[in-house]
C-alpha cells in the first residue's frame, strides 16, 4: 500500500505562485495515474490535474494554463506548480494514486484513485 504525504500548501496572495509536492512511500507511483484533488469548505472534492501512467496530462478547465502537475519517479515524488493563483483556489489540496497500474484508457474517475494523502491547505488571499 502507498502512503502518500503532500507538503507545500500555505497563505499567499492573489497573483502569486506555489508548488505543491506529494512524496509516496511503500509503493512506486510508476505506470500508475496521480492525481491532485481539490476541496474547499463545504464542497465536494474536485479533481485539478492528473498525471497518466504513460506521462500525459490533463486539467480541469479552471486551472488550464495556470497549473503543472509532474512527477519524478525515481524519486517517487508529484509536483503541482500554481502560478497566478486566485482567492478561489483557496482548499484543501490532496494528492491521489489510481489503483490501476499501466491503465491505458482516458476515463479517470475519482472512484479509480484508492490512496490518498493527508491534504495540504492552500489559501489565497485577494
Amino acid at each position: 500500500q502507498v502512503q502518500l504525504v503532500e507538503s507545500g500548501g500555505r497563505l499567499v496572495q492573489a497573483g502569486d505562485s506555489l508548488i505543491l509536492s506529494c512524496a509516496a512511500s511503500g509503493a512506486t507511483i510508476g505506470w500508475y495515474a496521480m492525481g491532485w484533488y481539490r476541496q474547499a469548505p463545504g464542497k465536494q472534492r474536485d479533481l485539478v490535474a492528473i498525471i497518466t501512467g504513460a506521462g500525459s496530462t490533463m486539467y480541469a478547465d479552471s486551472v488550464k494554463g495556470r497549473f503543472t502537475i509532474s512527477r519524478d519517479i525515481p524519486k517517487n515524488m508529484v509536483y503541482l506548480r500554481m502560478n497566478s493563483l486566485k482567492p478561489e483556489d483557496t482548499a484543501v489540496y490532496y494528492c491521489a494514486r489510481d489503483r490501476r497500474r499501466f491503465y491505458g484508457g482516458s476515463d479517470y474517475p475519482i472512484e479509480s484513485f484508492d490512496s490518498w494523502g493527508q491534504g495540504t491547505q492552500v489559501t489565497v488571499s485577494s
